[in-house]
């Protein structure tokens, strides 16, 4: 692990890098044509009065920005615990295998653990062969027995057309 990292929790003054580094994430998914988010909804989402995700920054010893991750907390009905599920984790091409990554997630896990959480969780894509190598590095298994499905766009504004009843808060 680098010994000139910092990891500091986001301000809105971060939402533009914050924005740039979703985008490079997106580009290497080979899904950058999907990014919708803005500097605005960044600021909205993450520092908002309504925001229910949280954004940590990594900068290296000279105060750059090298990665980032973003993250908020669930729940397990079968552990009666709240959980955190990790949304983004992000390295910057030219830092990787520089032990940041590494320093987010140890990070992110010291807080899981603190903070009473009963999973550390995430998803990665199945081609993404660097990053599945890595997490199981560090002891993380791969829930295969799970399948994530998941409503945008159309769809999910069909199914919600079809709700009758009044939302409750």
């Amino acid at each position: 692990m680098s010994k000139q990292m910092l990891i500091r929790a986001a301000v809105p003054n971060d939402a533009e890098t914050i924005l740039s580094l979703i985008t490079e994430l997106a580009i290497y998914e080979k899904a950058e044509h999907e990014v919708l988010a803005t500097e605005e909804t960044i600021q909205q989402t993450l520092f908002g009065e309504q925001a229910n995700a949280q954004a940590l920054i990594c900068e290296n010893g000279q105060g750059k920005v090298v990665g980032y991750i973003i993250y908020f907390y669930n729940y397990s009905t079968w552990l009666a615990k709240k959980g955190l599920y990790l949304e983004d984790l992000y390295v910057a091409k030219s830092e990787r295998g520089k032990g940041y990554g590494k320093g987010l997630l140890t990070y992110l896990a010291a807080k899981a653990v603190n903070e009473g959480c009963g999973r550390f969780e995430w998803s990665v894509l199945d081609w993404n062969t660097p990053a599945i190598k890595f997490y199981q590095s560090l002891g993380a298994k791969p829930q295969s027995e799970w399948t994530v499905y998941r409503l945008t766009g159309d769809a999910l504004q069909s199914l919600a057309a079809n709700n009758k009843l009044p939302l409750v808060n």
